[in-house]
């Protein structure tokens, strides 16, 4: 799924000023993407009504069938165990300091036909339980201790008094308390609903937490839920996974603002000397500063308010899926020697276009149900339905990029562009090496994820998406050393060829791909000189004494 993340606009962008013209798309084509843009935004904003978070909303949900009991998966989340660090007072806010899952506005409606069958004066004629468990204590639901795959205790079971009929069997260790917590809740009579009491769940060890909805009673099948459990860490709303990301992206933000200065001091010491690419490059860098920002904000704000903010979280995924499609078609682009070996783009700009607008549509859709949907509920098949097509591309980008930058080195060695040549062959190593490296932790995503199919592993599972972003901003950091700004960096865009090769052949690069020319400068004056010495001896007759002179 990662595949191109390191060729994040951050690379990208970085090379589109040395394209000296703009690709003249056709306007028909641009007016359809334009449209696509807006129309994925605007279902978005229909569809996606409520945006999951740590706050977990249940809207007439059904229960599944799960052995001899029904269930419903009420949310599942990494949680850090309590951590008071201060009495609270009075005009404190409570819980603070405090983990905790709590359950606001449960209720259960059972079908009419299964009300109608109980006895209106018996007090309980339900149960539905609600039962908090943490991933290493899973195998103490069910009776797998008992010798049976029954999830429900059944009047055998029940024999020995390790359960009671009709309830979930938990097997709880005397001497520890720490396990799985079972709350009941009871329907009355004939009523059709049930309200479960609020209720607050402090937690007191760090885990991995799955909350489900069970009950074995199957006069109860139909039954819905509706509600919502707000899960809490101690330092806020943020899920325990994500919770080292918001600091991470507040670390990317200062390492941003450093790049900018950086290249602003050198942008501006030859400002008069920049060319295109120098202000794509400026671009791409505020581009990435405003990205990671934005993140960093909607995080902030998903920590302090539990919901992820609908319009920053928008506004943020639309901006990296747009970012991202617009990095890869520059990156081809100029893999193709536009504007270094080629002035145009001739009969390929549409089908260009066409793969970009695949990919931003594939892109956009991918990052909206990852991130706008709850974190929890992003079923497998959901994912690899949507991860495949862009997978895919990504791919039919990476085969596009090195066979054209193949083409690209091979015409400039024939040219003998010395200094293009040798800046191409920098710019395609650095590319290699971020696929090599793309491609291993790829594997290793694979292998995490595949170990780790419960996520016990939540408190080092920030390090997958983290990685991509790193590697992006090297690439940014690698494009500004080879292109970073001098006296002469025109030399770098296209022109006839008439010439060229011997003004390059008299360049050598610097560690940065970029070099002054004083030194050709100095040379072609002495020449000149020198013809117009011999010329004036010549017409003075001092030629022939010269001549003269050197045989002797």
């Amino acid at each position: 799924m990662m595949m191109m993340n390191m060729y994040n606009t951050n690379t990208m962008k970085g090379h589109r000023g040395s394209v000296p013209c703009d690709l003249n798309p056709n306007p028909k084509g641009f007016k359809v993407t334009i449209f696509i843009v807006g129309l994925i935004l605007h279902l978005s904003s229909h569809f996606i009504v409520q945006v999951g978070a740590s706050i977990h909303e249940y809207q007439n949900e059904p229960f599944s069938r799960r052995s001899n009991s029904l269930f419903f998966h009420g949310g599942s989340e990494g949680l850090y165990a309590s951590r008071v660090r201060h009495i609270p007072s009075p005009q404190d806010k409570p819980f603070i300091g405090k983990s905790f899952i709590r359950f606001e506005s449960i209720t259960f409606q059972r079908t009419a036909e299964s009300a109608e069958k109980q006895n209106e004066m018996q007090q309980r004629t339900g149960l539905v339980e609600a039962i908090i468990v943490r991933v290493k204590d899973r195998t103490k639901i069910g009776g797998s201790y008992l010798n049976s795959e029954a999830i429900c205790c059944t009047p055998d079971l029940a024999k020995n008094g390790s359960c009671k009929v009709g309830e979930v069997i938990i097997h709880q260790e005397p001497d520890k308390l720490d396990g799985p917590i079972r709350i009941q809740t009871f329907f009355e009579g004939k009523n059709r609903e049930a309200k479960m009491v609020l209720e607050t769940i402090e937690i007191n060890s760090t885990g991995m937490y799955y909350l489900y909805f069970m009950f074995c009673d199957p006069e109860l099948v139909g039954t819905l839920i509706s509600g919502r459990t707000v899960w809490k860490n101690p330092d806020g709303y943020l899920p325990g996974k994500m919770t080292p990301l918001m600091t991470f992206f507040g670390l990317m933000s200062l390492a941003y603002i450093v790049l900018g200065l950086l290249w602003f001091i050198r942008f501006v010491r030859y400002w008069k000397n920049v060319i295109q690419l120098h202000y794509h490059i400026t671009a791409v860098i505020g581009l990435g500063m405003c990205e990671i920002a934005l993140w960093y904000f909607e995080y902030a704000n998903f920590n302090s308010t539990g919901s992820r903010p609908m319009g920053i979280t928008v506004w943020a995924v639309s901006f990296s899926a747009i970012k991202k499609t617009f990095s890869r078609l520059l990156l081809l682009v100029v893999s193709m020697g536009y504007g270094v070996v080629r002035p145009t783009l001739g009969n390929i700009t549409s089908k260009i276009l066409l793969l970009g607008v695949s990919y931003f549509a594939a892109s956009e859709a991918l990052e909206l149900v990852e991130h706008l949907g709850n974190i929890n509920d992003f079923s497998g098949k959901t994912r690899l339905f949507l991860v495949l097509p862009v997978a895919l591309l990504d791919a039919c980008f990476i085969l596009w990029i090195f066979s054209s930058l193949s083409k690209t080195l091979e015409k400039l060695q024939i040219r003998r562009s010395v200094a293009k040549l040798e800046l191409y062959r920098k710019f395609t190593n650095s590319l290699a090496i971020s696929v090599l490296l793309s491609v291993a932790w790829i594997g290793y995503e694979l292998y995490f994820n595949a170990s780790d199919p419960l996520s016990g592993l939540w408190r080092s599972a920030w390090i997958i998406p983290a990685f991509w972003t790193c590697l992006a901003f090297i690439l940014l950091v690698v494009i500004c050393v080879l292109w970073d700004p001098s006296h002469n960096p025109t030399r770098y865009a296209y022109s006839e060829e008439t010439g060229e090769d011997f003004e390059e052949e008299a360049i050598s690069l610097t560690g940065g791909g970029i070099m002054v020319a004083g030194d050709l400068a100095t040379k072609l004056e002495r020449k000149e000189r020198k013809v117009s010495i011999a010329a004036d001896h010549h017409v003075f007759g001092l030629g022939e004494d010269l001549e003269e002179d050197k045989r002797e």
